[in-house]
């Protein structure tokens, strides 16, 4: 999530350190390097221009925080400066009406379907909503079949007229379906086009005034860069929506669309989707990407995605196991398995401060943890519950059945043994001497 962005600010924001004061020579030097940066990933000239000359008068106009040096405040004053350009605050749905309608829009191809059945699913899940999802997409081959497929995914309703060529009717009809069914919230899809053009926005534009949705998105492919600004601006003095959605930050964003959209459009981005699957789907929070953009990592969505797979049984029996020695690679597995549902590895890293600029040149697959599975599911029940029994015949006949190595088996027993050590510790004395440590060093 905008590496390339990320890696040539942090290199900019490294020509001050060492000096000892920041002066107008240093802080030009630096700005003229972040400025290329925002070009270079596709940011609005104007927009990177004003965002460089706020910093420096900041920056020059600084006389109190002397505690810093001046890399740190640079760093400070850079990431404050891209909280207030991605929008400052977080801003929420509106979940109004009775029921509430979302309006979907934007161009063929920026993943508005997909996003359809994210954002469905993540008021489904969330916020123990009853959705519906309204196919209007009546041009696109295939489209309808689509939304069904994703629908079938989530465990969500789809509603679709065959035949009808009258997307208006088609989401008139569906409200209707909607209030009779006891759906409290109608996620309207609707047909893109390759560009934009008079007929399309004419037609999205007849289904607003229809439906009065209580929110209108437009859903923007972020790797378009500026592209993506100029189709937002197209859609806002048509449609004035309320806010936008980014899709395939997983990609090789260059993050144009991100820093550039509210600037351009004044809408706040409210969502951001982070991968294929259903639930990679996040609540924008500029703040947070701000600090993910400068390399700082994001633990609070990291905690919050980690208390979402949270079990407080699971975990009671868990520390039971733990004190009584009985953590075995069922247990592990199951760790494995939370761990996987929290969203995609490239992603989780990237929430880690200073793991991204640290493994920047690793390829982080999703399926890091299948030589793991493998062993594990190699293992008897007797082998799983009490790892003690594995000897070397029964090694090899994992490493065989698992299509791994001796080593690789060796080597997950090993780290195994680390991590139930370190557990153990952590359920008696040794996490309160940690916690006391840690206390001490603030």
């Amino acid at each position: 999530m905008f590496n390339n962005l990320s890696e040539k600010l942090d290199k900019a924001l490294h020509t001050l350190k060492g000096h000892g004061k920041i002066t107008e020579v240093n802080v030009a030097e630096t700005l003229k390097e972040v400025r290329r940066a925002l070009l270079d990933a596709d940011v609005n000239f104007k927009i990177a221009k004003q965002f460089t000359k706020t910093v420096q008068q900041k920056a020059l106009g600084q006389d109190v925080l002397t505690t810093l040096n001046p890399g740190q405040l640079m760093v400070k004053l850079v990431k404050d400066e891209l909280t207030e350009l991605m929008g400052g605050d977080t801003v929420g749905i509106n979940l109004g009406g009775s029921p509430t309608v979302i309006l979907m829009s934007g161009l063929q191809g920026s993943g508005k379907t997909t996003f359809s059945g994210k954002l469905a699913n993540f008021l489904k899940t969330k916020k123990s909503k009853n959705v519906l999802l309204v196919g209007c997409d009546i041009y696109r081959p295939a489209a309808i079949n689509q939304l069904r497929v994703v629908g079938e995914q989530i465990g969500v309703e789809v509603y679709a007229e065959e035949g009808n060529q009258n997307p208006v009717e088609i989401s008139l009809n569906a409200i209707k379906h909607a209030k009779a069914n006891s759906k409290n919230v109608v996620i309207i899809d609707t047909a893109g086009r390759l560009a934009v053009d008079e007929e399309m926005m004419n037609e999205i534009s007849n289904i607003h005034k229809a439906v009065t949705p209580q929110e209108t998105l437009f859903v923007v492919d972020s790797m378009t860069g500026q592209d993506a600004v100029n189709t937002a601006k197209a859609f806002n003095d048509v449609l004035n929506f309320d806010g936008v959605i980014l899709t395939k930050l997983d990609g090789d964003t260059r993050g144009g669309a991100a820093l550039s959209i509210k600037t351009v459009v004044d809408k706040p981005i409210k969502f951001i989707g982070t991968g294929e699957k259903m639930d990679a789907i996040d609540v924008f929070h500029p703040d947070r990407m701000a600090d993910r953009i400068l390399g700082m990592g994001d633990v609070i969505s990291l905690v919050e995605r980690a208390q979402e797979q949270y079990d407080e049984d699971e975990a009671r029996k868990l520390q039971k196991k733990i004190a009584k020695n009985q953590f075995g690679f069922d247990d592990f597995l199951n760790q494995i398995q939370q761990i996987k549902k929290m969203g995609s590895m490239k992603d989780l890293v990237g929430m880690i401060p200073g793991a991204g600029k640290a493994m920047k040149d690793v390829d982080i697959d999703d399926d890091a943890f299948k030589g793991i599975e493998a062993i594990i599911q190699s293992m008897t029940p007797v082998e799983r519950s009490t790892p003690t029994t594995i000897n070397a015949s029964r090694k090899k006949r994992i490493a065989k059945g698992s299509g791994t190595s001796v080593q690789e088996v060796n080597q997950l027993m090993k780290q195994f043994d680390q991590m139930s050590k370190m557990m153990k510790m952590m359920q008696g004395g040794g996490g309160r001497k940690m916690m006391q440590m840690m206390k001490g060093m603030r």
